[in-house]
Protein backbone atom coordinates (compact mmCIF):
# COMPACT_ATOMS: atom_id res chain seq x y z
CA UNK A 1 0.00 0.00 0.00
CA UNK A 2 2.54 2.46 -1.16
CA UNK A 3 2.96 5.67 -3.35
CA UNK A 4 1.23 3.24 -6.40
CA UNK A 5 -2.11 3.39 -4.41
CA UNK A 6 -1.95 6.59 -3.18
CA UNK A 7 -1.18 7.98 -6.65
CA UNK A 8 -4.17 5.58 -7.73
CA UNK A 9 -6.44 6.53 -5.30
CA UNK A 10 -5.90 10.56 -6.10
CA UNK A 11 -6.48 9.56 -9.88
CA UNK A 12 -10.01 9.84 -9.36
CA UNK A 13 -11.26 13.20 -7.10
CA UNK A 14 -14.43 13.90 -8.01
CA UNK A 15 -16.62 16.69 -6.52
CA UNK A 16 -19.26 14.49 -3.59
CA UNK A 17 -22.44 15.02 -2.48
CA UNK A 18 -24.32 12.88 0.81
CA UNK A 19 -24.76 9.45 0.94
CA UNK A 20 -25.36 6.71 3.45
CA UNK A 21 -25.13 3.29 4.13
CA UNK A 22 -27.25 3.18 7.26
CA UNK A 23 -30.94 5.33 7.51
CA UNK A 24 -29.96 8.87 9.73
CA UNK A 25 -32.06 10.18 11.61
CA UNK A 26 -33.77 13.27 10.88
CA UNK A 27 -32.14 15.22 13.52
CA UNK A 28 -28.85 14.74 11.74
CA UNK A 29 -29.52 17.51 8.59
CA UNK A 30 -26.99 17.24 6.04
CA UNK A 31 -25.42 20.46 5.42
CA UNK A 32 -23.44 21.89 2.50
CA UNK A 33 -21.90 24.91 0.72
CA UNK A 34 -20.62 26.06 -2.29
CA UNK A 35 -17.95 28.51 -0.98
CA UNK A 36 -17.47 27.27 2.63
CA UNK A 37 -19.27 30.49 4.09
CA UNK A 38 -22.88 29.68 4.25
CA UNK A 39 -24.33 26.46 5.44
CA UNK A 40 -27.80 25.33 3.75
CA UNK A 41 -29.86 21.66 3.75
CA UNK A 42 -28.72 20.00 0.94
CA UNK A 43 -29.17 16.66 -0.90
CA UNK A 44 -28.19 16.58 -4.65
CA UNK A 45 -27.57 19.00 -6.75
CA UNK A 46 -24.52 19.41 -9.16
CA UNK A 47 -22.58 22.72 -9.87
CA UNK A 48 -21.37 24.21 -13.23
CA UNK A 49 -18.20 23.10 -13.34
CA UNK A 50 -18.60 19.73 -12.43
CA UNK A 51 -18.86 17.36 -15.58
CA UNK A 52 -19.06 13.45 -14.47
CA UNK A 53 -16.36 10.87 -15.97
CA UNK A 54 -16.19 9.80 -19.75
CA UNK A 55 -17.20 6.38 -20.27
CA UNK A 56 -14.07 5.80 -21.19
CA UNK A 57 -11.23 7.30 -18.17
CA UNK A 58 -14.70 5.59 -16.01
CA UNK A 59 -13.98 2.17 -17.52
CA UNK A 60 -10.52 2.35 -17.23
CA UNK A 61 -10.51 3.35 -13.30
CA UNK A 62 -12.66 0.60 -13.05
CA UNK A 63 -10.45 -2.24 -14.16
CA UNK A 64 -7.43 -0.76 -11.95
CA UNK A 65 -9.83 -2.34 -9.13
CA UNK A 66 -10.43 -5.91 -7.58
CA UNK A 67 -13.71 -5.82 -7.68
CA UNK A 68 -16.74 -8.02 -9.40
CA UNK A 69 -18.78 -6.15 -12.08
CA UNK A 70 -21.97 -7.96 -11.40
CA UNK A 71 -24.95 -7.24 -14.31
CA UNK A 72 -27.94 -5.54 -12.64
CA UNK A 73 -29.49 -8.91 -13.78
CA UNK A 74 -27.50 -10.85 -11.50
CA UNK A 75 -28.18 -8.19 -8.66
CA UNK A 76 -31.90 -8.23 -9.50
CA UNK A 77 -32.13 -11.93 -9.38
CA UNK A 78 -29.37 -11.54 -5.54
CA UNK A 79 -32.41 -8.83 -4.00
CA UNK A 80 -35.47 -11.27 -5.27
CA UNK A 81 -35.99 -8.37 -7.56
CA UNK A 82 -35.56 -5.45 -4.46
CA UNK A 83 -38.66 -6.52 -2.69
CA UNK A 84 -39.63 -4.31 -0.58
CA UNK A 85 -39.37 -6.33 2.42
CA UNK A 86 -35.55 -6.75 1.05
CA UNK A 87 -34.91 -3.22 2.45
CA UNK A 88 -32.26 -3.00 4.91
CA UNK A 89 -31.92 1.31 5.28
CA UNK A 90 -32.48 4.00 2.93
CA UNK A 91 -30.46 7.41 2.59
CA UNK A 92 -29.42 10.24 0.25
CA UNK A 93 -27.72 7.34 -1.79
CA UNK A 94 -30.65 5.22 -2.45
CA UNK A 95 -32.18 1.87 -0.91
CA UNK A 96 -29.22 -0.79 0.84
CA UNK A 97 -31.17 -4.34 0.05
CA UNK A 98 -29.88 -7.74 0.99
CA UNK A 99 -29.00 -10.23 -1.21
CA UNK A 100 -27.30 -13.60 -1.59
CA UNK A 101 -24.56 -14.93 -3.72
CA UNK A 102 -22.80 -17.99 -4.12
CA UNK A 103 -19.15 -17.19 -1.47
CA UNK A 104 -16.91 -19.27 -4.24
CA UNK A 105 -18.12 -17.91 -8.02
CA UNK A 106 -20.37 -14.44 -6.67
CA UNK A 107 -23.50 -15.53 -8.76
CA UNK A 108 -26.86 -15.16 -7.22
CA UNK A 109 -28.44 -17.67 -5.31
CA UNK A 110 -32.09 -18.36 -3.14
CA UNK A 111 -32.56 -16.35 0.06
CA UNK A 112 -31.17 -18.73 2.61
CA UNK A 113 -28.25 -20.38 0.65
CA UNK A 114 -24.30 -18.66 -0.22
CA UNK A 115 -23.33 -15.63 1.57
CA UNK A 116 -25.43 -12.57 2.78
CA UNK A 117 -24.40 -9.48 0.74
CA UNK A 118 -25.55 -5.66 0.98
CA UNK A 119 -26.74 -4.05 -2.26
CA UNK A 120 -26.88 -0.34 -2.36
CA UNK A 121 -28.90 0.80 -5.49
CA UNK A 122 -28.25 4.91 -6.59
CA UNK A 123 -31.35 6.87 -7.15
CA UNK A 124 -31.17 7.82 -10.73
CA UNK A 125 -31.41 11.53 -10.32
CA UNK A 126 -28.26 12.85 -11.72
CA UNK A 127 -24.65 13.09 -11.61
CA UNK A 128 -24.36 14.07 -8.43
CA UNK A 129 -25.19 10.14 -7.24
CA UNK A 130 -23.03 8.87 -10.06
CA UNK A 131 -19.76 10.63 -8.40
CA UNK A 132 -20.80 9.44 -4.64
CA UNK A 133 -21.31 6.13 -6.48
CA UNK A 134 -18.03 6.66 -7.93
CA UNK A 135 -16.24 7.74 -5.03
CA UNK A 136 -16.76 4.82 -2.77
CA UNK A 137 -15.39 2.61 -5.49
CA UNK A 138 -12.45 4.82 -5.68
CA UNK A 139 -11.86 4.38 -1.75
CA UNK A 140 -13.15 1.02 -0.79
CA UNK A 141 -12.07 -0.75 -3.78
CA UNK A 142 -8.20 0.10 -3.07
CA UNK A 143 -8.78 0.56 0.66
CA UNK A 144 -8.22 -2.41 2.79
CA UNK A 145 -8.89 -2.42 6.44
CA UNK A 146 -10.50 -5.40 9.25
CA UNK A 147 -12.01 -1.86 10.24
CA UNK A 148 -13.40 -0.66 6.63
CA UNK A 149 -16.31 -2.34 5.48
CA UNK A 150 -15.19 -4.74 2.50
CA UNK A 151 -17.15 -3.60 -1.05
CA UNK A 152 -17.17 -6.85 -2.80
CA UNK A 153 -18.63 -5.46 -6.37
CA UNK A 154 -20.12 -3.07 -8.39
CA UNK A 155 -22.96 -2.46 -10.90
CA UNK A 156 -22.40 0.16 -14.26
CA UNK A 157 -25.00 -0.80 -16.99
CA UNK A 158 -26.41 1.87 -18.10
CA UNK A 159 -28.39 4.20 -16.22
CA UNK A 160 -27.66 1.69 -13.15
CA UNK A 161 -25.37 2.18 -10.29
CA UNK A 162 -25.07 -0.26 -7.79
CA UNK A 163 -22.56 -1.36 -5.17
CA UNK A 164 -22.45 -4.84 -3.47
CA UNK A 165 -20.84 -4.73 0.18
CA UNK A 166 -20.32 -7.67 2.99
CA UNK A 167 -23.77 -7.84 5.15
CA UNK A 168 -22.92 -6.43 8.60
CA UNK A 169 -25.43 -8.52 10.94
CA UNK A 170 -25.61 -5.99 13.38
CA UNK A 171 -26.52 -2.91 11.50
CA UNK A 172 -25.58 0.90 13.10
CA UNK A 173 -24.08 1.97 15.48
CA UNK A 174 -26.57 4.63 15.50
CA UNK A 175 -29.73 1.78 16.18
CA UNK A 176 -27.60 0.45 19.11
CA UNK A 177 -27.27 3.54 20.83
CA UNK A 178 -30.53 5.59 20.30
CA UNK A 179 -33.19 3.22 19.17
CA UNK A 180 -35.43 1.49 21.78
CA UNK A 181 -37.28 -1.96 21.43
CA UNK A 182 -35.78 -5.55 22.33
CA UNK A 183 -34.05 -5.70 18.97
CA UNK A 184 -31.77 -3.11 20.09
CA UNK A 185 -30.73 -3.78 23.81
CA UNK A 186 -28.54 -1.27 25.18
CA UNK A 187 -24.71 -1.76 24.49
CA UNK A 188 -22.63 -2.84 27.78
CA UNK A 189 -19.57 -0.68 28.80
CA UNK A 190 -17.66 -3.10 27.47
CA UNK A 191 -18.96 -3.41 23.71
CA UNK A 192 -18.81 0.40 23.40
CA UNK A 193 -15.41 0.70 24.19
CA UNK A 194 -14.85 -2.30 21.74
CA UNK A 195 -16.46 -0.39 19.04
CA UNK A 196 -15.13 3.17 20.16
CA UNK A 197 -11.43 1.19 19.28
CA UNK A 198 -12.34 -0.33 16.24
CA UNK A 199 -13.93 2.91 14.65
CA UNK A 200 -10.43 5.10 16.23
CA UNK A 201 -8.12 2.27 14.18
CA UNK A 202 -10.32 2.78 10.92
CA UNK A 203 -9.75 6.63 10.94
CA UNK A 204 -6.17 6.14 12.01
CA UNK A 205 -5.38 3.98 8.57
CA UNK A 206 -6.97 6.47 6.84
CA UNK A 207 -4.94 9.07 8.17
CA UNK A 208 -1.83 6.92 7.94
CA UNK A 209 1.08 8.40 6.06
CA UNK A 210 0.52 6.16 3.11
CA UNK A 211 -2.79 6.51 2.57
CA UNK A 212 -3.85 10.42 3.82
CA UNK A 213 -7.44 10.13 3.43
CA UNK A 214 -10.07 12.54 5.66
CA UNK A 215 -13.30 10.49 6.01
CA UNK A 216 -14.95 13.35 6.35
CA UNK A 217 -18.61 12.32 7.18
CA UNK A 218 -17.66 10.22 10.28
CA UNK A 219 -20.76 9.60 12.77
CA UNK A 220 -22.20 7.08 14.74
CA UNK A 221 -24.95 5.81 11.38
CA UNK A 222 -21.63 5.31 9.03
CA UNK A 223 -20.27 2.95 11.73
CA UNK A 224 -21.08 -0.30 10.90
CA UNK A 225 -20.99 -3.73 13.59
CA UNK A 226 -20.74 -7.32 12.33
CA UNK A 227 -21.56 -10.07 14.48
CA UNK A 228 -19.39 -9.93 16.83
CA UNK A 229 -19.63 -5.93 16.77
CA UNK A 230 -16.32 -5.12 14.93
CA UNK A 231 -17.07 -1.76 14.15
CA UNK A 232 -16.66 -0.69 10.27
CA UNK A 233 -16.69 2.46 8.73
CA UNK A 234 -19.23 2.71 5.94
CA UNK A 235 -20.04 5.28 3.10
CA UNK A 236 -17.05 6.99 1.72
CA UNK A 237 -19.32 9.44 -0.54
CA UNK A 238 -17.84 12.38 1.17
CA UNK A 239 -14.42 11.34 1.38
CA UNK A 240 -11.50 13.46 0.31
CA UNK A 241 -7.60 13.07 -0.21
CA UNK A 242 -5.83 14.80 2.64
CA UNK A 243 -3.09 17.60 2.02
CA UNK A 244 0.07 16.53 -0.29
CA UNK A 245 3.33 18.29 0.19
CA UNK A 246 3.89 21.45 2.66
CA UNK A 247 0.00 22.41 2.26
CA UNK A 248 -1.62 22.20 6.05
CA UNK A 249 -5.30 21.38 4.52
CA UNK A 250 -7.31 21.11 1.70
CA UNK A 251 -9.88 23.87 0.89
CA UNK A 252 -13.40 22.32 -0.11
CA UNK A 253 -16.79 22.85 -0.31
CA UNK A 254 -18.62 22.11 3.17
CA UNK A 255 -20.05 19.10 3.25
CA UNK A 256 -20.95 16.74 6.25
CA UNK A 257 -23.66 16.09 9.24
CA UNK A 258 -24.94 18.79 11.63
CA UNK A 259 -23.35 18.38 14.63
CA UNK A 260 -20.17 16.61 13.56
CA UNK A 261 -18.66 19.01 11.68
CA UNK A 262 -15.28 20.25 13.25
CA UNK A 263 -15.96 24.57 13.90
CA UNK A 264 -13.11 25.71 11.55
CA UNK A 265 -14.20 23.46 8.93
CA UNK A 266 -17.44 25.01 8.69
CA UNK A 267 -16.09 28.52 9.02
CA UNK A 268 -13.32 28.33 6.26
CA UNK A 269 -13.47 25.42 4.72
CA UNK A 270 -10.27 23.84 5.67
CA UNK A 271 -10.47 20.32 5.60
CA UNK A 272 -7.68 18.27 7.75
CA UNK A 273 -7.15 14.99 9.43
CA UNK A 274 -7.70 16.78 12.61
CA UNK A 275 -11.49 17.45 11.05
CA UNK A 276 -12.26 14.05 11.55
CA UNK A 277 -10.46 13.66 15.33
CA UNK A 278 -13.38 16.08 16.33
CA UNK A 279 -15.88 14.29 14.57
CA UNK A 280 -15.00 11.00 16.75
CA UNK A 281 -14.94 13.09 20.26
CA UNK A 282 -19.11 13.71 18.90
CA UNK A 283 -19.45 9.99 18.31
CA UNK A 284 -17.21 9.02 21.78
CA UNK A 285 -19.77 11.58 23.51
CA UNK A 286 -22.70 10.01 21.78
CA UNK A 287 -21.00 6.80 23.20
CA UNK A 288 -20.50 7.70 26.72
CA UNK A 289 -23.49 9.52 27.26
CA UNK A 290 -26.16 7.32 24.89
CA UNK A 291 -27.36 11.48 23.42
CA UNK A 292 -27.85 12.71 20.13
CA UNK A 293 -25.25 14.89 18.70
CA UNK A 294 -28.37 16.97 17.72
CA UNK A 295 -31.46 16.22 19.50
CA UNK A 296 -34.09 19.03 19.54
CA UNK A 297 -36.68 17.05 21.99
CA UNK A 298 -34.51 17.80 24.78
CA UNK A 299 -34.96 20.52 27.39
CA UNK A 300 -33.66 24.04 26.51
CA UNK A 301 -29.46 24.10 27.16
CA UNK A 302 -29.30 20.47 26.23
CA UNK A 303 -30.26 20.28 22.64
CA UNK A 304 -26.57 20.38 21.26
CA UNK A 305 -24.51 17.33 22.55
CA UNK A 306 -20.92 18.97 22.82
CA UNK A 307 -22.09 22.02 24.39
CA UNK A 308 -24.00 20.46 26.85
CA UNK A 309 -21.37 18.00 27.88
CA UNK A 310 -18.14 19.99 27.51
CA UNK A 311 -18.37 21.86 31.25
CA UNK A 312 -18.93 18.04 32.53
CA UNK A 313 -16.09 16.33 30.74
CA UNK A 314 -12.74 17.36 32.73
CA UNK A 315 -14.41 17.58 35.67
CA UNK A 316 -14.03 13.81 37.83
CA UNK A 317 -17.01 14.62 40.33
CA UNK A 318 -19.19 15.19 37.56
CA UNK A 319 -18.38 12.99 34.64
CA UNK A 320 -21.08 11.30 35.82
CA UNK A 321 -23.38 13.13 34.53
CA UNK A 322 -23.32 12.86 31.09
CA UNK A 323 -22.93 8.82 30.72
CA UNK A 324 -26.15 6.68 30.14
CA UNK A 325 -27.92 5.40 32.67
CA UNK A 326 -29.07 2.47 30.91
CA UNK A 327 -24.80 1.41 31.94
CA UNK A 328 -25.51 0.97 35.64
CA UNK A 329 -22.53 0.23 37.35
CA UNK A 330 -20.45 -1.40 34.51
CA UNK A 331 -17.57 0.98 34.80
CA UNK A 332 -15.11 2.11 37.10
CA UNK A 333 -14.41 5.84 37.83
CA UNK A 334 -11.30 6.01 36.70
CA UNK A 335 -12.39 4.30 32.85
CA UNK A 336 -14.88 6.74 32.72
CA UNK A 337 -12.75 9.44 33.01
CA UNK A 338 -9.98 8.53 30.94
CA UNK A 339 -12.85 8.19 28.26
CA UNK A 340 -14.15 11.29 29.01
CA UNK A 341 -10.94 13.32 28.88
CA UNK A 342 -9.97 12.25 26.06
CA UNK A 343 -13.52 13.09 24.18
CA UNK A 344 -12.93 16.55 25.65
CA UNK A 345 -9.19 16.18 23.74
CA UNK A 346 -10.69 15.45 20.37
CA UNK A 347 -12.92 18.05 20.64
CA UNK A 348 -10.44 20.96 21.30
CA UNK A 349 -12.29 24.04 20.10
CA UNK A 350 -8.38 24.49 18.10
CA UNK A 351 -7.59 21.97 15.60
CA UNK A 352 -3.83 22.28 15.97
CA UNK A 353 -4.77 21.04 19.64
CA UNK A 354 -6.40 18.11 19.34
CA UNK A 355 -4.73 14.34 19.52
CA UNK A 356 -3.95 12.21 16.05
CA UNK A 357 -6.05 9.56 15.86
CA UNK A 358 -3.11 7.09 16.51
CA UNK A 359 -2.93 8.53 20.15
CA UNK A 360 -6.50 7.99 20.14
CA UNK A 361 -5.90 4.53 19.44
CA UNK A 362 -3.29 4.15 21.57
CA UNK A 363 -5.57 5.19 24.94
CA UNK A 364 -8.57 3.60 24.31
CA UNK A 365 -6.47 0.10 23.41
CA UNK A 366 -5.04 0.91 27.10
CA UNK A 367 -7.94 1.64 28.56
CA UNK A 368 -9.51 -1.59 26.93
CA UNK A 369 -6.32 -3.64 28.21
CA UNK A 370 -6.79 -1.94 32.03
CA UNK A 371 -10.35 -3.01 31.94
CA UNK A 372 -9.75 -6.47 30.66
CA UNK A 373 -7.20 -6.63 33.65
CA UNK A 374 -9.46 -5.95 36.26
CA UNK A 375 -12.13 -8.25 35.20
CA UNK A 376 -9.36 -10.46 35.34
CA UNK A 377 -8.72 -10.26 38.69
CA UNK A 378 -12.16 -9.69 40.20
CA UNK A 379 -13.25 -12.91 38.23
CA UNK A 380 -9.87 -14.79 39.89
CA UNK A 381 -11.17 -13.25 43.54
CA UNK A 382 -14.69 -14.33 43.04
CA UNK A 383 -13.44 -18.27 42.38
CA UNK A 384 -11.11 -18.71 45.01
CA UNK A 385 -13.79 -17.11 47.39
CA UNK A 386 -16.02 -19.64 45.93
CA UNK A 387 -13.38 -22.62 46.32
CA UNK A 388 -12.63 -21.98 49.77
CA UNK A 389 -16.46 -21.56 50.93
CA UNK A 390 -16.47 -25.02 49.22
CA UNK A 391 -14.38 -26.14 51.82
CA UNK A 392 -15.16 -24.63 55.00
CA UNK A 393 -12.04 -21.78 54.64
CA UNK A 394 -13.77 -18.76 53.54
CA UNK A 395 -13.42 -16.17 56.27
CA UNK A 396 -16.69 -15.76 58.17
CA UNK A 397 -18.38 -13.12 59.04
CA UNK A 398 -17.78 -11.91 62.90
CA UNK A 399 -20.71 -13.63 64.91
CA UNK A 400 -23.92 -11.16 66.13
CA UNK A 401 -25.56 -11.89 69.14
CA UNK A 402 -29.05 -11.10 69.73
CA UNK A 403 -30.22 -10.08 73.14
CA UNK A 404 -31.61 -13.54 73.91
CA UNK A 405 -27.85 -14.78 72.80
CA UNK A 406 -26.09 -12.69 74.86
CA UNK A 407 -28.32 -13.78 78.03
CA UNK A 408 -27.81 -17.59 77.21
CA UNK A 409 -31.05 -18.22 76.67
CA UNK A 410 -31.38 -19.38 72.84
CA UNK A 411 -28.92 -19.59 70.24
CA UNK A 412 -29.16 -18.33 66.76
CA UNK A 413 -28.00 -19.34 63.69
CA UNK A 414 -26.64 -17.38 60.55
CA UNK A 415 -26.18 -18.57 57.48
CA UNK A 416 -22.73 -18.63 55.77
CA UNK A 417 -22.76 -15.34 53.23
CA UNK A 418 -22.94 -16.63 49.54
CA UNK A 419 -20.43 -15.71 46.81
CA UNK A 420 -20.88 -12.43 45.30
CA UNK A 421 -22.77 -12.56 41.65
CA UNK A 422 -20.65 -11.95 38.67
CA UNK A 423 -21.20 -9.63 36.34
CA UNK A 424 -20.96 -10.26 32.73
Amino acid sequence: MGSCLSARIKAVNPSYSTSTLATSSGANSKISSKDGNGLSCSSSGVSSSSVPPTPRSEGVFLQLTNLKSFTFSELRSATRNFRPDSVLGEGGFGSVFKGWIDEQTLTATKPGIGMVIAVKRLNQDGFQGHREWLAEVNYLGQLHHPNLVKLIGYCLEDEHRLLVYEFMPRGSLENHLFRRGSYFQPLSWNLRMKVALGAARGLAFLHGSEIKVIYRDFKTSNVLLDSNYSAKLSDFGLAKDGPTGDKSHVSTRVMGTYGYAAPEYLATGHLTAKSDVYSFGVVLLEILSGRRAVDKNRPPGEHNLVEWARPYLTKKRKVFKILDNRLGGQYSLEAAQKAASLAFQCLATDGRSRPRMDAVVAVLQQLQETTRDAESMSKKHAEQNMHAQSYGTAPKRPKMMSRLEESGSAKVAYPRPSASPLYE
